[in-house]
């Protein structure tokens, strides 16, 4: 859910122009994601850590005069925990979002999803990517002329859907097939 003031003028400008600075972190470690189905293969991915994003947010939007909090609080009325990522500017004017968790009485979850909730909330908030896109078209099946992209260690796997879809034409070989017919 997403909250802001008033108005968000001032922290809207901030936040543009230091998004014009923002890099995208380091993809320096790897996730593998375990299927609940045996014929699936796993699927491993690249992520940034959330210490060098926040390095990255926090070295940026300062220079803004934004501030970035991350809290957690019990929502009494669900029994789940919510995580609130709140970028406040120096004008006074703030937006947030808030992200459940997981279920309060689940706190073994709780300390392993923590991490990659606040990662997940402030790179979305401030408009960066942290991690592999994997349900990207050209992820999947590549761009139209090059050779589908895989990861490291992840076995090539054609997307479902994708087995009979007929392979896609650059404009020039599109062209030479209409010239021919």
């Amino acid at each position: 859910m997403h909250r802001s003031s008033e108005s968000i003028g001032a922290i809207a400008a901030a936040l543009a122009r230091a998004q014009a600075e923002l890099t995208n972190p380091e993809k320096t470690l790897t996730a593998t994601i375990r299927s609940p189905f045996p014929r699936e293969e796993p699927q491993t991915f690249r992520y940034a850590s959330l210490a060098s994003g926040l390095d990255i947010v926090r070295k940026t939007l300062s220079r803004r005069e934004i501030a970035t909090v991350q809290t957690t609080r019990l929502e009494a009325a669900t029994g789940q925990i919510h995580l609130t990522t709140l970028l406040a500017h120096s004008s006074g004017e703030w937006i947030s979002s808030k992200l459940p968790v997981c279920a309060a009485k689940d706190t073994r979850r709780h300390t392993g999803w923590a991490r990659p909730s606040r990662r997940y909330a402030l790179f979305a908030l401030v408009g960066i990517a942290g991690e592999d896109d994997l349900d990207a078209p050209d992820a999947v099946a590549g761009t139209p002329g090059s050779a589908p992209q895989s990861l490291p260690g992840a076995k090539a796997k054609p997307a479902k859907g994708i087995l009979n879809r007929a392979p896609a034409l650059d404009p020039t070989q599109s062209a030479e097939l209409r010239s021919g017919c």
